[in-house]
């Protein structure tokens, strides 16, 4: 990141904190360049990147202050509700104002292009951006590979619907999995099968097995940041599925949503170790932007694009939202707000590991070790009834969403857990909010 990004990022920080509240003056240049160890011409870029973004302003030889912001502007709804239950990214963290100016942009730069059909798989300037956007989470590919979807979601619908070169009919998911797409494969009628992950991972052995005689076309996993659980699978074990794949002839489509929130160095994909072309690669940018972009990518083997191209047959993403992504992902706004998320997420989840740790001395709650992304998994005893759980939480305020609706409905090795979601949580809430549900834990458990 270039430094004027970074000292921008770090003031907008200070301000979201309260270290430097509205109206209060900032630093002069030279105070900022001798703090920041730079020099003044680089204070004055991001300063003036932070006025343009109208986080603060200038006043004529008195220097730069931070805007006020009205409480009534804020929208993250009843202050005495604690929703530990969205899954959607926090508004008041909405990239409102850069992502205005990226469209902006795009219609002056593109507005040749975009009032007419576009290509199936996606606009073709987003496509070369996303070659070398995609290459910093490893996942190197070259354009014709990469399609455009409106969000993981259609990718998703169409990979379970269409043929695989391997002919056979099965979808493994984890269990617990994504609840959206259970249901989708439910209604659809389409066969699938499920597997136990648990905060430990896969169990290999009950996986190859499956690969061998399940008659599997697609194994589905989130292979860090799962959602539910918030884990991340081990390097030892994402190298494995590549190579059962492989050994086998079964496809993985690998759900990597939460690609740009996560924290682990040297991090490689599945995809990184696929040698035989068996992995499907899908990334989403609705967790770092806004979910009503609607915007994912999927990056495809040779032998699966043009059936994929086929079944996705007409371009039915915005091509103002990819042109918009394009400018937006290239003038390193994205790299800086997906920063500002990454922050935000992890001192949450860091507080609220700490919280259970405190409140749950007893262990009659447990949460497994995450250090990024948005879910954890709270693990309950297995007598403790969920629904009666929720209605008492729910009685004092707290919304939680039970494990339950993350299985299958024929599934019967389920775990007993509530998903948390930090997202829309106020940092002072989570202490508050985790206190409360250890509490009615132990009430039902009869303790």
């Amino acid at each position: 990141m270039k430094k004027y990004m970074s000292i921008l990022s770090d003031i907008e920080r200070k301000i979201s904190a309260g270290r430097y509240r509205p109206g209060q003056k900032l630093p002069s240049v030279r105070k900022a360049a001798q703090d920041y160890e730079c020099s003044g011409s680089t204070i004055i870029r991001a300063y003036a990147e932070l006025e343009k973004r109208h986080a603060i302003y200038s006043v004529a030889q008195s220097g730069f202050y931070v805007v006020g912001h009205s409480a009534a502007a804020r929208t993250s709804g009843d202050s005495t509700t604690i929703d530990f239950t969205s899954a959607s990214p926090d508004i008041d963290l909405f990239p409102y104002l850069d992502f205005q100016h990226c469209l902006n942009k795009a219609i002056d730069t593109y507005r040749a292009q975009l009032f007419t059909y576009g290509d199936p798989l996606g606009m073709e300037k987003l496509r070369q951006t996303l070659v070398s956007h995609l290459a910093g989470n490893q996942v190197f590919a070259k354009m014709a590979h990469i399609a455009v979807t409106s969000g993981v979601q259609q990718a998703l619908e169409i990979l379970a619907k269409m043929p695989f070169p391997n002919g056979k009919m099965a979808i493994l998911v984890e269990q617990p999995s994504y609840d959206i797409y259970l249901r989708f494969l439910a209604a659809e009628g389409i066969p699938v099968q499920g597997i136990a992950r648990t905060a430990e991972g896969i169990d290999l052995s009950e996986l190859e097995e499956r690969f061998k005689s399940g008659g599997i076309k697609f194994f589905y996993t989130m292979s860090r940041n799962h959602n539910p659980l918030g884990t991340t699978l081990s390097t030892e074990q994402r190298k494995a599925i590549a190579k059962l794949a492989e050994k086998y002839d079964v496809y993985v489509v690998e759900d990597d949503y939460m690609a740009d929130l996560g924290d682990e160095r040297g991090y490689h994909p599945i995809h990184a170790y696929d040698s035989a072309s068996r992995v499907v690669y899908l990334k989403s940018f609705s967790k770092v932007v806004f979910p009503g972009l609607r915007l994912g990518v999927a990056v495809l083997p040779s032998e699966l694009l043009e059936r994929f191209r086929v079944y996705k047959n007409y371009s039915d993403t915005s091509l103002l939202s990819q042109a918009a992504l394009e400018v937006y992902i290239k003038n390193g706004m994205y790299e800086r707000h997906k920063q500002t998320l990454y922050d935000r997420y992890s001192e949450r989840i860091r507080t609220l590991l700490e919280a259970v740790r405190r409140h749950a001395e007893t262990g009659l709650v447990r949460v497994p070790d995450v250090t990024s992304g948005m879910f954890a998994q709270l693990q309950l005893p297995q007598q403790v009834n969920l629904e009666r759980l929720t209605e008492r939480l729910s009685a004092r305020n707290i919304l939680v969403l039970p494990g339950k609706a993350f299985y299958l409905a024929d599934y019967l090795a389920r775990e007993k857990f509530l998903r948390i979601s930090i997202s829309r949580v106020p940092l002072a809430q989570i202490d508050t909010g985790v206190r409360l549900i250890v509490e009615e834990a132990a009430r039902a458990y009869g303790r």
